[in-house]
């Protein structure tokens, strides 16, 4: 049956590589489930609904993605989108988080009727190859950056915004937890080497294992503060608190809703979700080569329409925008190539209900050196481009810089059109520039002057 519904052999897999991608997949992102509600919860929404909502929210995503769309791209509500609806909807702005809610319930409705048009399918159709691969190696920049900071192998500096991670004076906290990150990343390095299925699997497990045992040791000392015991603790989830998100998106006051700024706040969920899936989407499908000779990938609109429907279903269950992530590519780093293990990934956030203390447990710095090395294959895309066209090569180069240094995919992708066409109109070559590449930049510089 299974082979049947995803069609395995015919894309070269089977369902032990499957299942193992769709776990990675669930090991590198897990974090969500702590992080999600720890942001979340600075707007009054209880931390359990918070935690009960995230976990649905990405089994709903990753199942319709399974089934809609027989892909291995793994949903769950995004991170940035999180901090803008607690920091700036519910902070700044003022409003409420039912009000937040409504605007990304409006969002994945909109995003529903785009993803059964050609809108969405056309934006990623396009934009150039080279374009394409400049964002995928863009991407591998972003992740691994973000790896390196979960590990706190990069830090915060005043004088020169980042640095390396000081080992001398918090060994037993920062120091061993980026030391055991390093460790991890070698540990992946050389299974993958060896050929050895799940290499990065069993690097996160491996320093998960390290990590406790360097507690027992007295190595890693928690301060209770921001580094937290990494046994798993068996804190029974309040599945009644549910209640208190659940539908919310639709109990509003409109009273105290001016329209303008609420279409602003729409707007801004809006575009960075579409240009953060399209993203996810083009350096995931282009480092697992699923795209066709013209850079299009088949069933799209099915993928992004399950991106759509989770976003509005993950609303009404309490939670900000779910989205296509880019750990997804870890997954893929470990063969998955079909919907079944996106399946597999959303059952285990199902499963995640009950034993979240257990996955939440997991340390930043143990998922790290999956996203670093993930990171390292993602970049290999570079390769492929060519840089004696400077017209092709500088966009492609420029999107790349700005996804780690902005930490933004959406931006990586504003900043690529925009010098795309620019540099081609300058250059004198517009014939190349397609219609909607137009349109798409003068919607970015818009975006910079009034969102």
């Amino acid at each position: 049956m299974l082979e049947k519904m995803f069609k395995l052999k015919e894309n070269n897999t089977s369902f032990r590589t499957e299942v193992v991608a769709g776990l990675t997949t669930f090991m590198a992102m897990a974090y969500i489930l702590a992080v999600n509600p720890n942001i979340l919860s600075a707007t009054g929404m209880n931390s359990d609904a918070i935690l009960l909502a995230t976990a649905l929210a990405s089994f709903v995503g990753c199942m319709a993605m399974a089934l809609l769309a027989n892909y291995p791209f793994a949903l769950a509500p995004g991170m940035g989108l999180n901090a803008y609806m607690a920091f700036t909807v519910c902070g700044n702005m003022g409003y409420s988080w039912q009000i937040a809610l409504l605007a990304v319930f409006v969002e994945g409705l909109i995003f529903i009727v785009l993803s059964l048009t050609n809108v969405r399918e056309a934006i990623f159709n396009a934009i150039p190859m080279a374009l394409k691969k400049g964002v995928s190696a863009g991407i591998g920049l972003f992740i691994a950056f973000i790896g390196l900071q979960g590990a706190n192998l990069v830090v915060n500096d005043d004088s020169t915004l980042l640095t390396y991670v000081k080992f001398v004076g918090n060994f037993h906290t920062i120091g061993i937890g980026a030391l055991l990150a390093l460790i991890g990343l070698f540990i992946i390095v050389v299974l993958h080497h060896k050929n050895i299925k799940g290499s990065i699997l069993i690097g996160i497990l491996a320093t998960w294992i390290l990590g406790m045992i360097c507690e027992a040791i007295g190595l890693y000392v928690p301060d209770g503060k921001e580094f937290y015991s990494l046994y798993p603790s068996f804190r029974m989830i309040d599945f009644g608190a549910f209640g208190t998100t659940f539908g919310q998106c639709f109990n509003v006051d409109f009273s105290g809703i001016d329209i303008l700024n609420f279409i602003a706040v729409l707007f801004a969920f809006l575009f960075v979700d579409i240009f953060d899936t399209l993203g996810t989407l083009i350096g995931v499908s282009t480092k697992a080569n699923m795209l066709d000779e013209e850079g299009k990938l088949p069933r799209i609109r099915p993928a992004l329409l399950a991106d759509a429907i989770a976003t509005s279903v993950g609303a009404i269950f309490g939670t900000s925008t779910t989205t296509t992530y880019v750990e997804s590519s870890a997954g893929v780093a470990a063969g998955g190539r079909t919907g079944l293990s996106a399946m597999v990934t959303g059952l285990l956030f199902l499963l995640a209900i009950v034993f979240a203390p257990i996955f939440t447990a997991i340390p930043s710095f143990a998922t790290a050196p999956a996203l670093i090395f993930v990171g390292f294959l993602m970049i290999s895309s570079i390769i492929s481009i060519d840089f004696e066209d400077i017209t092709e090569a500088v966009p492609a180069y420029l999107a790349m810089l700005a996804m780690p240094l902005m930490y933004s995919i959406s931006e990586g992708i504003a900043l690529g059109v925009i010098s795309y066409v620019v540099i081609n109109l300058c250059c004198g070559k517009a014939k190349k520039i397609k219609p909607l590449m137009y349109i798409l930049a003068v919607l970015f510089v818009l975006k910079y002057i009034f969102l």
